[in-house]
């Protein structure tokens, strides 16, 4: 009974352990294909060309949003980002759930899109604002404006919280991890999610009739 893949949505302000949870949860099960963003940011130490992003200037990725090659698309921190639509399209239909760590805005976006039937969502909240900003600081990686910039922001983030089918509280990875998980299968076994069954009961209707 294939079904058709799911859009897995990861959203949380920055620092809040969205991306720890997302390569956890990716190196649980392997099958997930991972959605990777295209961005007009520069590349971090250490960070791939099509591994963590697609690195794009501000030209062609304007011109990939002009000819609707984007599933998804917003502004942040004065740098583009967006989700190509074909590879998502292409793994929706073969049966691939796809795993998106994004901001609340590209989540919105994809749960207002054509595809939104085949969407879950989670936010991933902070246990505190003081243990958001020393993650941010522990990652040794941006100016204290920067840092300053994604504190400013976090509450406007937080605010969309509601707009989401699940909300975790990351006090612990572990735990967050394991709740993460649950959802992932609960989402998977939803009746509307696996095309198949109706058949299948009919199956096992004909066995009680030949009994």
């Amino acid at each position: 009974m294939q079904r058709r893949g799911l859009l897995i949505i990861l959203s949380s302000p920055s620092g809040a352990g969205k991306s720890t949870l997302a390569r956890r949860l990716m190196a649980w099960d392997p099958t997930l294909k991972f959605s990777v963003s295209a961005t007009t940011r520069s590349p971090r130490p250490g960070e791939e060309e099509g591994r963590e992003y697609y690195f794009k200037s501000r030209a062609a990725f304007q011109d990939m949003v002009a000819a609707e090659e984007m599933l998804e698309h917003a502004e942040v921190f004065g740098n583009l980002y967006g989700t190509p639509r074909g590879p998502v399209e292409a793994a929706m239909t073969a049966g691939r759930d796809t795993l998106f760590d994004i901001d609340w805005q590209g989540g919105q976006q994809i749960r207002r899109s054509a595809l939104a039937k085949g969407v879950g969502s989670i936010f991933i909240l902070p246990p505190s604002v003081a243990g958001l900003e020393a993650r941010l600081r522990s990652r040794a990686q941006d100016s204290d404006a920067v840092i300053a910039g994604r504190m400013a922001k976090s509450r406007d983030e937080i605010s969309h919280w509601a707009e989401y089918d699940y909300v975790i509280i990351n006090r612990d990875v572990e735990a967050a991890e394991a709740e993460l998980k649950t959802i992932l299968m609960a989402e998977r076994a939803r009746a509307d999610r696996q095309p198949g069954l109706n058949d299948f009961v009919r199956g096992l209707n004909k066995e009680f009739e030949e009994r």
